[in-house]
């Protein structure tokens, strides 16, 4: 079977009886299983993927389908699938089958999605490599001597190379739009609260949220309708209306666009990737558009109050995580004091630990108003000036990343040159606002590049529409 590039050639070939749903999975576990080198996958659902891709031809025979009928998608390891594992990439989960089904996922399943298996990820999604997963590092499929970007490596390089249509990862910091730059795809972050949280293993509740990466941005724009919207289980999501994403892709305005001068003058910045953005901000000023160059004088304060927050966020979730009830406990434990201390010592990684010790070194009673609170005051400021700016202009445009993929072990012994890699990515987190990655191009050792751009909350149809436009305007892969 040929490759597929898109649900819409997947509808096709199944409304002209070229191919069934269970010929179209049968073909994703046959490249799962060819290039499993590449660590994407830390278990395939290969049994169950199969009867739920016969009912559903079942289905389109009977004409009762559902829009993703012959829709396959794997799931990031801290999503949860009852009845299946779901251990965060950690080993101190070892074992754990979920009790629920995230929201998200049972809302794709409802119209028919078939879900392949759980992806490989950073542990706890905490990491911008793919290399601190207890199942190992993923490889980048576009060269294996990098990294696919994280923390939903996996999740990127399942959809890179085409092991499933689209993937479902989770983005905290960046972890959705740094993987699919990396690897030369699309990564969809939305507004914080768009999509329901319920099922998703905490890193830092106020930050997290749920994204899908795809290879076109109407898969993308279609799996986000459907998981958007409010749930009961979720006190903290939207009950805006959510609209058709995917139906309202046509873009023909004149847009007021804005680049952050930090950013592109950042001494971080590879040459090439400030190259290929300021190629596609004159070609939008070319096509008529209105394009300014804007100060945040608040840049340098992002990285600092990210990371102060989310792991005082991920100290206050990880507790729970302790050898009582579920997951790793460890064997050499000789009393309870004991056996808190070694399993979380064995089961956790050193990267988790750290964060862990930040996290709960910045909420203690000395240092609380000092870092945390101050830290809060400092995010406030930030979501309210990229708010301002999003009011007078419709998007945002920066690089997603400072370089490209880096190789292995490159930033292992720095963990602020790793931390440096959300250095793009943070600012919509902290403001809650969505953003995209889309390609824009490559260097000249062929590694993909991807451009950033960022609307203001619960503007997705927009940003949606402008990215689709956008695509038209950057660069193909070398």
């Amino acid at each position: 079977m040929e490759k597929f590039s898109s649900f819409d050639e997947i509808k096709k070939a199944l409304e002209k009886k070229d191919a069934s749903c269970k010929a179209i999975v049968s073909h994703y576990l046959q490249n799962i299983k060819t290039k499993a080198h590449l660590n994407a996958f830390v278990e395939v659902y290969e049994q169950s993927a199969l009867n739920q891709a016969s009912l559903i031809d079942e289905k389109i025979a009977q004409g009762k389908a559902g829009k993703l009928a012959g829709m396959v998608i794997g799931i990031k390891d801290v999503l949860c699938y009852k009845g299946h594992e779901a251990n965060a990439s950690s080993k101190i989960l070892q074992g754990f089958q979920s009790q629920i089904t995230t929201t998200a996922i049972q809302r794709l399943i409802d119209e028919d999605a078939i879900i392949i298996g759980r992806l490989n990820c950073d542990e706890f999604g905490m990491g911008s490599s793919n290399e601190n997963s207890a199942h190992g590092k993923v490889l980048n499929a576009a060269d294996e001597s990098r990294v696919p970007g994280g923390s939903s490596g996996g999740s990127a390089v399942a959809v890179q190379a085409n092991l499933c249509t689209a993937s479902l990862g989770t983005d905290t910091g960046g972890s959705v739009r740094q993987p699919a730059a990396f690897t030369g795809i699309i990564g969809m972050k939305p507004t914080y609260s768009r999509v329901s949280r319920w099922g998703l293993i905490a890193y830092a509740s106020s930050f997290d949220v749920i994204g899908v990466f795809s290879t076109t941005i109407r898969d993308n724009a279609l799996l986000m309708e459907i998981m958007a919207g409010h749930d009961e289980f979720d006190s903290t999501s939207s009950r805006k209306s959510v609209l058709h994403y995917s139906e309202l892709l046509h873009f023909d305005k004149k847009a007021k666009v804005a680049y952050l001068k930090e950013t592109i003058e950042s001494t971080a910045l590879q040459p090439e990737i400030k190259a290929n953005t300021l190629s596609v901000l004159e070609k939008l000023k070319s096509e008529g558009h209105e394009v300014q160059e804007v100060s945040f004088p608040l840049l340098d304060y992002i990285l600092p109050t990210y990371y102060i927050l989310t792991t005082a966020e991920a100290s206050s979730n990880l507790s729970r995580f302790d050898g009582v009830k579920y997951g790793y406990r460890s064997s050499n434990a000789t009393n309870l004091e004991s056996m808190y201390k070694l399993t979380r010592s064995e089961g956790f990684s050193e990267e988790v630990k750290r964060r862990i010790m930040l996290g709960t070194f910045v909420l203690s009673a000395s240092y609380y108003d000092a870092y945390f609170t101050k830290a809060q005051k400092v995010r406030r400021l930030i979501k309210e000036f990229t708010e301002n700016l999003l009011e007078e202009f419709d998007y945002i445009i920066m690089p997603t990343t400072p370089s490209t993929a880096f190789k292995f072990g490159e930033h292992s012994d720095d963990p602020v040159a790793m931390y440096l890699e959300d250095l793009f990515t943070v600012q919509a987190s902290v403001s809650g606002v969505p953003a995209i990655s889309i390609p824009n191009g490559s260097d000249d050792k062929g590694m993909p590049i991807g451009l950033q751009v960022i609307a203001n909350s619960f503007k997705e149809a927009e940003l949606y529409a402008f990215s689709n436009y956008l695509t038209k305007l950057t660069p193909s892969k070398k």
